[in-house]
């Protein structure tokens, strides 16, 4: 079955030309748009390559190696899935990349069915991440027009306070929470507290 076809692109980095054409050739099998570099400075220079959904990349490379990329990548905040490929890979190096959040470790010559079974996988974690990051977005575009008493109000709110705990904790009456509480409800566009509360919890706000 073909994977689900999607508007972005995997990047395949390996500084071995053939290997370069083999994944390119399979990836492209599945009509899925792809784009190679042959060394992980070639891809850090490259704007086009932090824009893929997904990374195949080799782990020994000349120069700078996969896991080397994969740090400089979290550092930057980069969040693009990995898919690390080798053909002299060990126990520890693959628990460090995994450890550090790659989507899998496959040693060469690589299955097909295996890689594209990870590609797939890969593409579902951008979309999470994505999502998460457009959701993210909208809230804290909402977030930024509430007051600052407004925010404290909402935090307060969002540890289980009662109206009248939190006018007792900001020196307030609590019919003044409760004209706060409106407020933030209103700018906030929230369908109900409930769900106000569970997306302030879950940006740690």
């Amino acid at each position: 079955m073909a994977l689900e076809q999607h508007s972005s692109f995997v990047a395949i980095l390996d500084d071995d030309e053939a290997t370069r054409d083999a994944l390119l050739d399979l990836v492209e099998s599945e009509r899925l748009p792809a784009l190679c570099f042959k060394s992980a400075e070639e891809f850090l220079d490259s704007t086009a390559g932090r824009d893929a959904s997904c990374l195949i990349a080799d782990v020994r490379m000349p120069g700078m190696s996969g896991l080397e990329l994969q740090a400089t990548l979290r550092c930057e905040s980069c969040l693009l899935p990995i898919i690390f490929i080798t053909g002299l890979g060990d126990i520890p190096m693959a628990v460090r990349a995994m450890r550090e959040g790659a989507i899998d470790f496959l040693t060469k010559p690589v299955d097909d069915a295996a890689l594209l079974k990870s590609v797939e996988r890969a593409f579902q974690q951008y979309r999470e991440i994505r999502l998460k990051a457009v959701e993210y977005e909208s809230f804290a575009t909402r977030y930024k027009t509430l007051t600052p008493r407004e925010r404290q109000v909402l935090s307060l709110l969002v540890r289980g306070l009662l109206n009248k705990q939190v006018g007792f904790e900001l020196g307030i009456t609590e019919y003044t929470v409760q004209i706060h509480r409106a407020h933030i409800m209103q700018k906030m566009e929230a369908d109900s507290f409930a769900v106000l509360v569970g997306l302030a919890a879950k940006f740690a706000v």
